[in-house]
């Protein structure tokens, strides 16, 4: 996708050159970026994308106007940039949100500046500009669903974008984001419209599968090798991953730069920072899986991994039946992981169980 790009070095004679954005960039459609109740990672990770890289992304892609971190204007001249925006570019413009936004106090729990001398309020900010704009991007799980900054108990009434807004969100989420995801999405809706989405309007290109059925670690799950502790080379299921229930492409676009490392490899559980319900829903972090809620069943954490083993592998055929005939699956479904927790309430025959049951009875193979 982003190899269509120039180098902007190569353009304006160096890394160091102070050369002004050229003239066709008046013809990259407006972005504003509006950092509300965040920690700033999302901005932080945005400045980090390769490939394109930040310059590309901003002298060939998008006429970047407003963020915070890269714009010395401040007061109602720095608010004066959205207000000609939305006057003069009015449904051209891409809005990208970064944090949630606080509803307590009309909005006074977060500020991003001043408007004729006034508090201009993100509640304000994300309602007018969201209204006008030909796509909002919400980036983080904090703007994209609430995230850590609307977590128990929430004292700022802190809303996800799309909770303040009628117009569609597309929501970018991780804490945080990952680099890609970001300039990805953008570089999406610039050349070819909004992307396909997911039922939380999340880019199925992204996070269109689990980090369970893409980990590197996932042959260790179907073999039954689990790690007793963070930093050990096994499957991390057991410490708390939530890889079964997470859907994001972290084991193979990877960080670190270079695409080198994500949590996994680096020996400790994924916290599924991408989920809806995330910070609460995962906490605590290193403890086993709960029940989980299926359409239709509820399943125990110590099988929902079983289940998606057996889904994934139908898809290719041979892994599963190899397992089938080894026995591996089998003894993984029978022995489980970790006893369930007091009152919770188990569906004691999976989906799993009875595919199992029928493939073993198929190859003449009785328990």
């Amino acid at each position: 996708m982003f190899s269509l790009f120039h180098s902007h070095r190569s353009r304006s004679g160096g890394a160091g050159s102070s050369a002004e954005p050229p003239a066709e960039n008046k013809k990259r459609p407006p972005v504003l970026w509006l950092g509300t109740n965040t920690c700033a990672g999302d901005s932080i990770s945005f400045l980090n994308t390769l490939g394109p890289g930040f310059l590309d992304v901003v002298y060939d892609l998008v006429d970047l106007r407003y963020l915070h971190f890269v714009m010395t204007a401040e007061g109602d001249m720095a608010t004066g940039i959205l207000e000609k925006t939305l006057a003069e570019r009015s449904g051209e413009y891409i809005l990208i949100v970064e944090g949630n936004v606080p509803t307590r106090s009309n909005g006074l729990y977060c500020v991003i500046g001043t408007r004729s001398g006034k508090p201009y309020t993100a509640l304000e900010a994300v309602r007018e500009l969201g209204a006008a704009a030909r796509h909002v991007m919400a980036v983080g799980t904090c703007a994209a669903f609430g995230g850590p900054y609307a977590a128990r108990p929430n004292p700022s009434g802190g809303k996800a974008v799309q909770e303040v807004l009628d117009s569609r969100v597309i929501n970018v989420p991780g804490c945080p984001a990952h680099p890609d995801w970001i300039a990805g999405t953008l570089a999406h809706l610039v050349w070819r419209g909004e992307p396909e989405l997911d039922a939380y309007n999340r880019p199925i290109m992204f996070y269109g599968e689990t980090i369970h059925n893409l980990c590197q670690r996932r042959h260790y799950f179907d073999s039954g090798i689990f790690a007793s502790r963070p930093g050990e080379p096994w499957c991390m299921y057991k410490e708390g991953c939530k890889g079964p229930v997470t859907y994001a492409d972290c084991p193979y676009r990877q960080w670190n730069g270079e695409h080198v490392n994500w949590p996994v490899k680096a020996g400790t559980p994924c916290i599924g920072c991408v989920n809806p319900d995330f910070p609460d829903g995962s906490t605590p972090f290193f403890e086993h899986l709960p029940d989980i809620h299926l359409p239709g069943v509820v399943v125990n954490a110590n099988r929902v991994g079983a289940v998606a083993g057996v889904l994934t592998a139908m898809g290719i055929g041979g892994h599963l039946l190899a397992n089938i005939i080894t026995g591996r699956l089998p003894r993984t479904l029978q022995k489980g992981f970790s006893p369930a927790k007091p009152g919770v309430k188990i569906l004691q025959k999976t989906p799993a169980h009875y595919l199992v049951k029928s493939l073993q009875k198929s190859l003449g193979k009785k328990k």
